[in-house]
């Protein structure tokens, strides 16, 4: 004998939910393509067919200003000075500021305080004050303004960023671990090299990239500091009065790239980190 089984009712599907862009997310999407606009606009017109000194016009897609990138020998002078001026900023800078840092965040001494406060003054310092001081430094030593008054500038100004940046990760250190490693026989070079200065390496990084940075696209104290000397940003103002050419994008397109590119790896490597 059989029995019938009342069959069963699927259950009511959930009514489907309009997707909606709240006012903080659109917000956000309009911010991020305002900050994207300009660098857009620059990758655009690299690629320009401009025949004229203006570029301000689009007239045609072309390779050719990528091929003929360094014919220009002033700018291409102009970019070397700024590469090599922040790189060797970036290294003095980065040594010194690492052992601030270091100093700061670990030790009490007597004038910390009056330090911190220094630092933070350079770093809120308008750059127009910080570079008719560091001209009339100069001009009272008679040191004649050029290429090493702009790295010294650049030293002085970014020297601040680094330690601040090192102290804020030195901080938040714990000391038992070196603590373990002198029970475990290691000296004050030792633990340096193999505990602390691991520990802090990103922080130390963290520090150099301000750094280059900071000093790659500096003009205002460059100005005051360079003499004779034209660096990337100094070329770039001073060809805009008879018409910027391609290059310049070209330059810069490349520069963001690069930068693009060290945030990405960075990137991975904290994600990779935190798993």
């Amino acid at each position: 004998m059989t029995t019938l089984t009342k069959p069963e009712t699927a259950a009511p599907r959930a009514p489907k939910r309009r997707r909606r862009i709240s006012g903080l997310r659109l917000y956000t999407l309009v911010l991020i393509g305002w900050l994207i606009l300009p660098i857009a606009i620059m990758i655009l017109f690299g690629f320009n067919d401009t025949h004229g000194k203006q570029n301000f016009r689009w007239e045609g897609f072309t390779l050719r200003w990528y091929v003929h990138l360094f014919d220009k020998s002033d700018l291409t002078t102009a970019v070397v000075n700024s590469l090599t001026i922040a790189l060797l900023s970036t290294l003095i800078t980065t040594v010194l500021g690492t052992f601030a840092g270091l100093a700061l965040g670990r030790y009490r001494f007597r004038g910390r305080g009056a330090t911190n406060i220094v630092l933070f003054m350079a770093i809120s310092c308008p750059e127009i004050v910080m570079g008719a001081s560091l001209l009339s430094m100069f001009v009272t030593f008679n040191l004649p303004r050029g290429y090493l008054t702009i790295l010294v500038a650049h030293v002085m100004f970014s020297i601040a960023f680094v330690a601040v940046t090192v102290r804020a990760r030195v901080v938040g250190l714990d000391p038992s671990i070196e603590e373990a490693a002198q029970d475990l026989g290691a000296g004050p070079w030792a633990r340096f090299r193999l505990v602390t200065l691991p520990t802090i390496m990103p922080g130390v990084v963290s520090g150099a990239l301000l750094a280059f940075v900071l000093s790659i696209d500096d003009f205002v104290i460059s100005n005051f500091t360079s003499g004779a000397t034209v660096t990337f940003p100094l070329w770039i103002y001073g060809s805009t009065r008879t018409g910027t050419p391609p290059q310049v994008n070209v330059m810069g397109t490349l520069i963001f790239a690069v930068g693009v590119v060290i945030a990405i790896i960075s990137a991975r490597r904290n994600a990779r980190a935190v798993r």
